[in-house]
């Protein structure tokens, strides 16, 4: 029988990724939560004046200058008797990869689209992988501030673009310089805003029940309570009923409407959200199923970050707690490295700001220090319950680049600082056969990341690069352990090379000469991405 207070912990848990095409005002919405959660007095501004405070959730050098997220976030924090973690991920479709892994770790997503622009290619990729998971996906159109499409077409374009359906749970009255305010549907009741201060969550909320007309049309005017009342009959044919159930399995998203930069509907969505997901999910193992209150400690990496802090050169390996209690100073096995340890400085986030924890419970993420042992996807748990959660896939790059040093003498750095980079999951890294660390290839799934690590290595590393662009678009793990790669022929523009775990892959520039490669080494088997 699970501790009752152990229990009351967990289920106050709420775990969520937040997801969005670029500029959708995914970082705005997550500053505003924390508003309203008191864990910040101010919201910054990703771009904006030289002078304005940068987004609590970007933190990295780069980020800031480019104004954009690169690396995921994760930020928690209290709010209505509810413990809140935060996974905020890169909106930029060059760093998805690092999205996929942090959906490992969420129960949920929180879908931010623009109102203007509705659905755009990366929500579409990203959704596909909240939808392969099957987690619940609630939806935020934002930016209602501005001029903004129909909302039932918006509604239409989810439906079309992402096959799932929809189920508004408020409703936009006008957008831009006509936005008035929403109407809740649960209570039947028109929500009116004032302007708030951009930045902070002072303003006045007005609410009116739709029953109220007189006071109703003294406020928002005869045109937009000709269209409230022409769009409150339509509603009922818009969308699907709600149905809990449906939410859960990731069938349906229900729909709020708002602005996160003047706070109109925030925080009314951050209320029915909490009331609609779930406590900490269980979890698939090689054992079965692991309950997240019965079971004892157990985590996953999903996530490792070097040089959050320049001053101290370390490296964090970030973990989802997904079962019982965990205290600081408690002995636990490593499955992969099948070693019994400590982990070190285990700490929570509030973007760079770090403090050091005595106890987390399953649905938290800690961070702790990591030596160089942690992979991501390598499952911890109590020494006495050896198992391994599922392995979280690495995804074939899809751009490659000969990296070199220019300073010959600063090779160790090089390979230190490369190696590490790679160990994070930002870049993967490859040999070529039989010629060791002096050929590297770096392959990336999104161009972009070829800035990263230059940037990365010139600032934390102090080494300066080369990079010679490769013609190779396809790649290839090498499934059956046995093969000799001395005796296996292929296509004259192929290549052979290992990576970071000595697993043999292949290098193509064209798609056909993987038929002709696998045609000419009889029970070759080949995968498009590594099993970790």
């Amino acid at each position: 029988m699970a501790d009752k207070n152990l229990k009351n912990e967990i289920e106050k848990r709420r775990t969520f990724a937040i997801i969005s095409h670029p500029d959708a005002g995914k970082t705005t919405l997550t500053e505003k939560f924390l508003l309203y959660g008191g864990a910040i007095n101010l919201a910054g501004s990703v771009k904006g004046k030289a002078t304005a405070r940068h987004a609590v959730s970007d933190w990295m050098e780069i980020e800031k200058e480019r104004g954009i997220s690169v690396t995921s976030s994760v930020l928690q924090f209290n709010y209505d008797g509810f413990c809140i973690n935060i996974l905020d991920t890169p909106g930029h479709q060059d760093f998805s990869e690092d999205t996929y892994r942090t959906l490992m770790a969420a129960d949920s997503a929180v879908m931010v689209i623009d109102a203007a622009k509705g659905v755009e290619p990366q929500t579409r990729k990203l959704f596909k992988v909240c939808a392969m998971r099957k987690i619940p996906i609630f939806t935020f159109m934002n930016k209602l501030d501005r001029d903004a499409r129909d909302p039932f077409e918006l509604l239409d374009d989810i439906e079309n673009e992402l096959g799932i359906p929809t189920c508004p749970m408020n409703w936009p009255i006008g957008s831009g310089k006509d936005f008035k305010g929403v109407f809740d549907r649960r209570s039947e009741s028109v929500v009116v805003y004032s302007d708030t201060q951009k930045g902070t969550k002072e303003g006045n909320a007005e609410v009116i029940s739709l029953a109220d007309k007189d006071k109703l049309l003294s406020v928002l005017g005869q045109a937009s309570f000709d269209k409230l009342m022409e769009d409150v009959e339509l509603l009922d044919g818009a969308g699907s009923p709600f149905d809990q159930e449906e939410v859960d399995a990731g069938m349906l998203s229900p729909v709020f409407f708002g602005s996160a930069l003047t706070n109109f509907g925030v925080e009314i969505f951050l209320q029915n959200f909490l009331k609609m997901t779930s406590a900490p999910l269980a979890r698939k193992a090689d054992i079965g199923i692991i309950d997240p209150v019965e079971g004892e400690f157990s985590a996953f990496v999903f996530k490792i970050q070097a040089n959050m802090n320049k001053a101290h050169r370390d490296r964090i390996a970030f973990m989802r707690i997904c079962s019982g209690k965990f205290n600081a100073g408690m002995e636990v096995l490593h499955v992969q490295g099948q070693k019994v340890m400590r982990l070190s400085q285990p700490q929570q986030m509030m973007a760079s700001e770090r403090h050091i924890v005595d106890e987390a419970y399953a649905g938290d993420i800690i961070g702790v220090f990591d030596p160089g042992i942690f992979s991501i996807g390598d499952t911890v748990c109590a020494p006495n319950t050896k198992f391994a959660f599922e392995g979280i896939p690495t995804f074939a790059p899809e751009h490659f680049a000969r990296v070199r040093q220019i300073d010959t003498m600063k090779r160790k750095q090089f390979v230190k600082g490369i190696t590490q980079i790679a160990q994070e999951g930002a870049i993967q890294i490859f040999h070529e056969l039989n010629t060791g660390l002096e050929e590297i290839i770096v392959g990336v799934v999104g161009v972009l990341q070829f800035e990263v690590l230059k940037y990365r290595l010139e600032n934390e590393y102090n080494v300066e690069i080369r990079m010679d662009t490769l013609p190779y678009e396809h790649i290839r793990w090498i499934a059956n352990r046995d093969i000799d790669m001395d005796k296996l022929t292929g296509t004259s523009d192929m290549k052979k090379v290992t990576d970071l775990k000595d697993r043999p892959l292949l290098l193509f520039i064209n798609s056909w000469s993987i038929g002709m490669t696998l045609e000419r080494n009889e029970g070759l088997e080949l995968e498009e991405f590594s099993r970790n």
